[in-house]
C-alpha cells in the first residue's frame, strides 16, 4: 500500500491566512484543493513536504466566474463542474465547455479546480492549453501584494510555475474581444484520460470576414503547453479557408516537440497536432461568423 510521507496539516479560511501560512512554511509547504494530481504524487513519494495547507474553505472567496465588459475573471478555486455548467462563460468562450466535456470524470470535475490545474503545470493539462489559447493572465497574491503574469510567464517548465514560496494563485483573467470564436479538441486513449494531443483555437474576424487575429494552443506535445506565434502571424488578414487552416496545421506540426511514448510516436503526435489545429480553427471561425463567441 502506497502512503505519503508524514506531514503536518493546516486549514486556511481566508486568502490572507493561506498567504501567511505559506510565508511561514516556505518551500516546505504545499496547497491542496481538489488534490487529484497532488495526492497520487504524494503517495508515490514524488512530492514530499512538511506541511499541507487545505484551502477548500476559500471557495467562497476564490470560486467565481465574472463576465465583465472587456474581461472574464475566474477565481482559482472555481471547480471544473462550475466551468462546464456556466452558460454565461460558454456564451463568451465556448472553448471552456469543449474542454471541460473531455476532462477526467465527474468525480474529478466536482472537486478539481482551475487553479489546481494550472499550478500542476502538467504539459498534457487541458485547461493550460485553453488559457494559452485565450491569452490569459494569472493574478498571484503574496506577502508583498499582488502581481499579474501572462501564461507564457506563468509556466516555467514541467511542474514549475511562477508562483513563488509564500504566494497563491487567486484568479485568471481573459480579455474579451468582439467577433471572436473558440474551440477545443482532444485525442485520448480512453474517455477522461490525459491527452495524446490536444489543441485549442481562438479566432477574431474583422468586419469583412477576414481573420483579424488568431491563436492556437497545444498540449501534450512538449515540455510546456505550447502557443505558436507563427500561426497567429500567418493567419492575420487571411480569408478563412481550408487551405489557410491546412497551412496553420503544418506550422503546428513542425513547431511542437512531442516525444514517443506509450501514447504514440512523435510522428503520430505531429499528425494529430496538425489535424486538431485544422479542426479547431474551422470550428472557431464558424462560431465567430455565427456570433457564437
Amino acid at each position: 500500500m502506497q502512503v505519503p510521507a508524514p506531514f503536518e496539516y493546516a486549514r486556511a479560511t481566508t486568502v490572507d491566512e493561506a498567504v501567511a501560512l505559506m510565508g511561514r512554511f516556505g518551500d516546505t509547504a504545499r496547497l491542496i484543493a481538489g488534490g487529484h494530481s497532488l495526492l497520487p504524487m504524494m503517495k508515490l513519494r514524488l512530492a514530499n513536504f512538511d506541511y499541507l495547507i487545505d484551502i477548500n474553505d476559500l471557495h467562497g472567496e476564490l470560486g467565481f466566474i465574472a463576465v465583465e465588459p472587456g474581461v472574464v475573471r475566474i477565481g482559482a478555486l472555481t471547480r471544473h463542474r462550475e466551468l462546464l455548467d456556466s452558460a454565461e462563460l460558454a456564451g463568451v468562450f465556448p472553448i471552456f465547455r469543449d474542454a471541460e466535456r473531455v476532462i477526467a470524470d465527474p468525480v474529478v470535475r466536482n472537486r478539481g479546480t482551475l487553479g489546481g490545474s494550472l499550478c500542476q503545470a502538467d504539459p498534457s493539462e487541458d485547461l493550460s492549453a485553453v488559457c494559452t489559447t485565450l491569452d490569459a493572465s494569472c493574478v498571484i497574491r503574496g506577502p508583498l501584494g499582488t502581481r499579474t503574469v501572462s501564461m507564457a510567464e506563468f509556466h516555467r517548465g514541467p511542474y514549475e510555475t511562477a508562483v513563488a514560496d509564500g504566494e497563491i494563485l487567486t484568479e485568471v483573467r481573459f480579455p474579451v474581444r468582439e467577433r471572436g470564436g473558440s474551440a477545443y479538441a482532444k485525442v485520448e486513449r480512453r474517455a477522461g484520460d490525459w491527452a495524446v494531443v490536444s489543441a485549442g483555437s481562438a479566432v477574431w474576424l474583422d468586419d469583412g470576414g477576414r481573420i483579424a487575429d488568431a491563436r492556437v494552443g497545444l498540449a501534450a506535445v512538449g515540455p510546456n503547453t505550447t502557443g505558436i506565434p507563427e500561426i497567429s502571424a500567418t493567419l492575420r488578414g487571411e480569408e478563412p479557408s481550408e487551405q489557410v487552416f491546412t497551412r496553420a496545421g503544418e506550422i503546428a506540426a513542425r513547431s511542437c516537440e512531442p516525444a514517443t511514448d506509450q501514447r504514440g510516436s512523435a510522428e503520430y503526435k505531429r499528425h494529430l497536432a496538425a489535424e486538431l489545429t485544422v479542426r479547431t480553427l474551422r470550428t472557431a471561425v464558424a462560431r465567430a461568423a455565427r456570433g457564437e463567441a
